[in-house]
């Protein structure tokens, strides 16, 4: 069954597929919004953000997005709970297949997110999001001053969250399964120098504790070279073991780079290589990975839809 040909459509709703949304149905587009699978994104799983203009005390992630979906629907944007299965963006209008049902789109930003890679480990899934267990040390660092936290990982995020996290924490573990660090020299030599950092080689998470607290207690670890296990006094754990941008269907028909990251066209952030289609937020952004920067790319991705389709109709 197919639709009606849409202006726009937006795939996703985190900061950037919402702030995408409000611009272009400010610029009276009237876009169409595909939610997926986790409506709101990563920031629906945070308790406070602290780091987003215009909220001196801060925000309730859930609230902040559920704003911004107000926002959007002010202006007219339109919601549908689906999934895309498959695309055609080889022809006009870009064809975007869910289920039994084809989307014709003249246009599309596609704003799907990226998840971060977590470890797998008991207690890691109970007590993330506001209990201890997180993947941003700039959203959550400030919540553990005084506090011992760990952060699990061995490359340049893992060395840059560890890093961070030394402004507030007492003290910081730094977990690698290696008896090095895979980070750049320059990282890595700031992270095994610093006083406030421990490093501890060659050790696999095992556990995370405190679930019947409802809170992290503590990291359990085991040393790869001894079998020892041992349980690292915690409040905080930061797992930096890298992210999977959510390129699903589209990676075959945009183009990715070496991490599978959208990759923009040369003299832009958000124009892929299919003209009318448009990437903004963490599934085109390994850098900086913050609701702040995915909604500046959501409003670019708006504001070149909106002046492709002002050319196309001149």
């Amino acid at each position: 069954m197919s639709s009606p040909i849409e202006n726009v459509v937006v795939i996703g709703t985190g900061c950037a597929g919402l702030t995408a949304a409000i611009y272009t149905a400010r610029a009276n587009l009237n876009p169409l919004i595909i939610e997926g699978t986790q409506p709101g994104g990563q920031l629906t799983t945070t308790s406070e953000v602290e780091n987003f203009p215009g909220f001196p005390e801060g925000v309730d992630g859930f609230m902040l997005m559920d704003n911004l979906r107000k926002q959007a629907t002010r202006f007219g944007t339109r919601f549908e709970q689906a999934r895309i299965d498959s695309v055609d963006f080889t022809s006009t209008p870009r064809k975007l297949v869910c289920g039994d049902r084809t989307i014709l789109a003249k246009t599309v930003i596609i704003a799907t997110g990226a998840s971060p890679r977590m470890t797998g480990i008991p207690g890691e899934k109970e007590l993330f999001g506001g209990k201890g267990v997180t993947t941003c040390a700039t959203c959550d660092g400030a919540f553990y001053r005084n506090m011992e936290v760990a952060v699990i990982g061995g490359g340049d995020s893992a060395a840059e969250e560890a890093l961070f996290l030394t402004r507030f924490a007492s003290k910081v573990y730094l977990v690698h399964r290696r008896g090095e660090l895979r980070a750049s020299k320059i990282m890595a030599d700031r992270a095994t120098s610093h006083e406030k950092i421990e490093m501890v080689w060659n050790s696999v998470p095992v556990s995370v504790e405190g679930v019947e607290e409802d809170s992290v207690s503590g990291l359990k670890v085991k040393n790869s070279q001894t079998n020892e296990e041992s349980t690292l006094p915690v409040k905080g754990i930061f797992v930096a073991i890298g992210h999977l941008p959510n390129t699903g269907p589209f990676a075959e028909a945009v183009d990715v780079d070496d991490e599978g990251y959208f990759k923009p066209s040369v003299g832009s952030q958000v124009q892929t290589n299919i003209p009318g289609v448009y990437v903004a937020g963490d599934c085109a952004d390994h850098v900086y990975r913050q609701a702040i920067t995915a909604a500046g790319m959501g409003c670019q991705a708006a504001i070149e839809t909106e002046r492709w389709l002002a050319e196309q109709e001149a």
